[in-house]
């Protein structure tokens, strides 16, 4: 990263090599506190386009890990200190999800939640869908048992099209101002609409100028191939009997209330629409109203599988 995260206290930063050879990089904050056997599964943050582990370590890794989770963010390969690809883009659905199955695999004791945001939870989609599924995939491994999954403003299965074709008639400035932010990369020298894009209006203008500082250097290459992406989608619906939350921001400028919806009926789940923060609720100027939803979750995630 052009601009490197400085780490919070009780933060390390690991590289995990992957079977590829290339090493993805992992901030990791342990609990607090350990309580015996008694003790509850790890979380695993996965991000979204232009973001990287870092988006997680700023509030939540030291808010989930003061209450008793160990912690781990993960930059997908191309993103933040992660070694990137000799390939036009970063990765696929496939090999981004296969590469957070080998850390699960490989680092981790027991089942984790995952917890993916916007693309990230499209990859969390995939990777649930491919559990215990030991027909070949690119990477012929297979992906581990998870405890849980939380969709966080994320893509809904069918892709950002349906959302598009809504914008495009009901909110052309939206739409356009959605292109040039994201596909043409606005949001790095534009701080109002970094500001419109990722926060809400409330957020102070120091705070949105270091998000945007750290975001322009977390991608170095695209993330995925929309297009390619768009040919695999819908995911399939997992056979498992994964517990999911799915979580929207009532202020989100990226995704309405709709794509929201289509994601809770595609699982069988409510969503939860959370008030007063936008896309990036992780790092949002009300980050703490998104991390009490989840926690809340997780503590009933517990209860029911004692």
């Amino acid at each position: 990263m052009a601009v490197q995260y400085e780490l919070r206290p009780g933060q390390t930063r690991l590289f995990h090599e992957l079977p590829s050879g290339l090493s993805m990089e992992v901030i990791a904050q342990e609990s607090d506190s350990k309580s015996g056997g008694d003790l509850n599964p790890p979380l695993v943050f996965v991000h979204g386009s232009y973001h990287a582990a870092w988006c997680w370590a700023e509030h939540w890794l030291p808010f989930f890990s003061s209450h008793g989770f160990d912690c781990y963010a993960v930059s997908l390969l191309g993103q933040g200190e992660s070694d990137a690809p000799s390939a036009p883009v970063a990765g696929s659905l496939q090999t981004h999800a296969a590469d957070i199955a080998d850390f699960i695999d490989k680092k981790l004791s027991s089942p984790p939640v995952l917890i993916g945001h916007s693309f990230g939870g499209l990859f969390v989609q995939h990777y649930i869908a491919n559990m215990r599924n030991k027909q070949s995939t690119e990477r012929d491994g297979l992906f581990p048992d998870v405890e849980g999954a939380v969709l966080l403003c994320s893509v809904p299965p069918s892709g950002n099209r349906g959302r598009a074709w809504r914008f495009l008639f009901t909110k052309p400035i939206a739409i356009y101002k959605a292109i040039r932010s994201m596909a043409f990369k606005g949001f790095q020298t534009s701080l109002p609409l970094c500001k419109e894009t990722f926060f809400s209006a409330a957020m102070e203008d120091h705070l949105v100028q270091r998000y945007q500082e750290l975001l322009k250097g977390s991608s170095r290459m695209r993330v995925i191939d929309v297009w390619q992406m768009n040919a695999s989608l819908p995911a399939p619906v997992p056979k498992s009997s994964v517990q999911i939350l799915v979580v929207g921001a009532n202020d989100d400028f990226l995704l309405d209330a709709q794509a929201i919806r289509e994601t809770a009926e595609y699982y069988g789940v409510p969503p939860i629409c959370v008030e007063g923060v936008a896309h990036d609720m992780m790092l949002d100027c009300s980050w703490e109203k998104g991390a009490d939803v989840i926690l809340s979750w997780l503590k009933g995630l517990r209860k029911d599988q004692r």
